[in-house]
């Protein structure tokens, strides 16, 4: 992946304008304000792209970028356009962008139409777009603070008023700066502000009206009262135990609750993950699934009927990246927000998920900053994220203390039979939980129903 420094890579011709001013300092040095004209541009270039633009434009606006943060006049007058446009929900393009300009008068103030054009060729990565949003508001708010600061001196030097009247300045002076840090809004609310909802939602925790999402199985959903937006649970096990069946069989019973559910598989293509469905749902044998002519016509006429009864209607999507960067998953997981919503996001498995590297950052680190990213994005989209681990042979997880940090729920899967074939628990599973904030540490039991891709209650059996 590209980082933002590629941006150097591209120095497209600055639009011509007057803000390459220069400020005095305190010391009477000329100074340049902070700024970062390629980020900038950049920016402007990904909310342009006809090509990323609706894929990346909303993740770079919810950073909270307005027009005024630009450093160059040619770049606020381009956002403006460009927001003009979105508002009236007209395409966003160079084209559509240069028109407009010309329409406010504004087209040779920018440095025309090939302008608009170099920025968006100066994109090294659109999905970085909301970085260089923040890259940009941080310029932004250094020159405010340089701003206050100034005031502040340029009153306090020329003796005006007493004591009182230049402390009320300072004050007033600080209290903008802190109310504009990027991502500082309102005050958060007290413990009184919260009571009455508190008490609200408890009444209903203890009336069993509120649960979280099921997993499936009656006995996690108890221990852990389900799956709640916000929280990560993290299903670790070795290769072949089946954590991506038992993860597998939670985003279809979510589903089939009316929750949005997205599942990221890297190492299964959609038709295995079809195929693990079909067959847990329809209790069809899955090598049967698997091989030529291993259907009968009943089998069949099932496979149809899940079609009508289950496929249609269920709200799971399976999404195949076609690379393993963390940031296609978000964006993937962002889109499905804008379209109709998203409660879960399943991903199998961590340790294939690539983040960008520098040279000096270990495999752990890299693992930790996926796990935080996952952490995140469940809080940011307020949905609920399960995320598969490998376990080495020795059963502990790899780069494990990173990982449950940030789950809330931490299940290491185990089937006894595994080495020993013919153990009298064939066909049995353990689920342990290692880790619960929403109650004890505890070890279920379920049946591994293998041949149909599935995991049930033991009840069930």
């Amino acid at each position: 992946m590209s980082s933002t420094r590629d941006l150097s890579r591209q120095r497209p011709t600055a639009a011509p304008d007057a803000s390459d001013k220069w400020d005095a300092s305190a010391s009477g040095l000329l100074r340049k304000p902070p700024q970062d004209l390629e980020a900038e541009q950049a920016v402007l270039g990904t909310l342009m792209s006809s090509t990323w633009g609706a894929q990346y434009v909303p993740e770079t606006l919810e950073t909270g970028i307005v027009a005024e943060e630009y450093y160059r006049p040619a770049h606020q007058m381009i956002h403006r356009a460009v927001i003009g446009l979105r508002q009236a929900d007209e395409p966003v393009d160079p084209l559509t962008v240069a028109a407009e300009l010309a329409r406010r008068g504004e087209l040779a103030k920018v440095g025309g139409a090939p302008y608009l054009h170099s920025c968006v060729q100066a994109v090294p990565t659109p999905a970085n777009g909301p970085r260089y949003a923040e890259i940009v508001r941080a310029k932004a708010y250094r020159r405010t603070a340089i701003e206050s600061a100034q005031r502040i001196l340029q009153y306090a030097y020329s003796e005006e008023g007493d004591e009182l009247d230049v402390r009320s300045l300072v004050e007033q002076e600080l209290t903008a700066i802190v109310v504009g840090t990027p991502g500082l809004h309102t005050a958060p609310p007290t413990v009184g502000d919260l009571y009455l909802d508190f008490v609200a939602e408890l009444e209903e925790i203890q009336d069993g009206r509120q649960m979280g999402l099921t997993y499936g199985l009656s006995d996690l959903d108890t221990i852990t009262s389900g799956m709640r937006p916000g929280n990560v649970t993290v299903i670790a096990a070795q290769s072949g135990v089946g954590k991506s069946t038992l993860a597998l069989n939670a985003a279809v019973a979510a589903a089939k609750t009316g929750a949005k559910v997205m599942f990221s598989s890297l190492e299964m293509s959609s038709t295995e993950l079809m195929q693990k469905i079909a067959a847990a749902e329809g209790k069809i044998t899955l090598h049967h699934l698997t091989r030529k002519g291993g259907l009968d016509s009943d089998q069949w006429d099932t496979v149809a009927r899940l079609g009508r009864e289950l496929f249609r209607s269920l709200p799971l999507r399976v999404y195949r990246p076609d690379g393993a960067a963390l940031h296609d998953i978000e964006s993937a997981a962002r889109a499905c927000v804008r379209d109709g919503g998203l409660d879960i996001l399943v991903l199998d498995y961590l340790q294939l998920v690539e983040v960008e590297q520098s040279r000096n950052i270990t495999r752990e680190q890299a693992v930790a900053a996926v796990s935080r990213g996952l952490k995140n994005l469940s809080t940011q989209l307020e949905c609920h994220v399960i995320a598969l681990s490998q376990l080495n042979d020795d059963g502990m997880m790899r780069e494990s203390r990173a990982i449950k940090n940030d789950a809330s729920v931490v299940i290491k899967v185990e089937r006894p039979d595994m080495d020993e074939p013919e153990s009298s628990r064939a066909g049995e599973v353990d689920i342990v939980i290692e880790k619960n904030r929403f109650g004890p540490r505890a070890t279920l039991t379920a049946a591994a129903q293998l041949h149909y891709s599935r995991f049930v209650d033991m009840a069930q059996t």
